[in-house]
């Protein structure tokens, strides 16, 4: 099965997101080229819109991700689930065209399976749900 080139862009993102938690003096924009080549432009694009987004609202997205989240700090969550949480709720939320919340929850979800572990899938589904319900 072929990806889209917004799944592709998420999970772009999610890789970009992740390096930088790690490596925060390396520019978004230094990760993007590496891959300008290999991918279409519109993933670039998209992938792009998603970093920078998430960057621009992650203390929103944060509020919004702890205020769903009875039992976990938003920073104790494992690094991959909180940047796949993060990239829904910008998604659902604060993107200049928002997309539909069963849409965001289901693509991180199926991203969730892919790089997260055995429960990641569980737990971002049911964190991304009262996300949905709560605000």
């Amino acid at each position: 099965m072929k990806l889209t080139a917004r799944r592709q862009a998420r999970e772009l993102a999610l890789q970009i997101l992740f390096q930088t938690e790690f490596a925060p003096q390396i520019s978004i924009h230094t990760f993007l080229s590496v891959f300008e080549h290999s991918l279409d432009p519109e993933v670039i694009t998209y992938a792009d819109a998603l970093v920078t987004g998430v960057t621009a609202k992650k203390s929103e997205i944060d509020s919004k991700l702890q205020a769903s989240s009875a039992h976990w700090k938003v920073e104790r969550m494992a690094t991959i689930d909180r940047n796949i949480l993060r990239i829904a709720v910008y998604e659902m939320k604060f993107a200049s065209e928002p997309i539909k919340e069963n849409i965001a929850i289901n693509e991180a979800v199926e991203i969730a399976k892919k790089y997260g572990t055995s429960e990641s899938a569980s737990f971002v589904n049911g964190l991304l749900d009262q996300v949905g319900k709560a605000h």
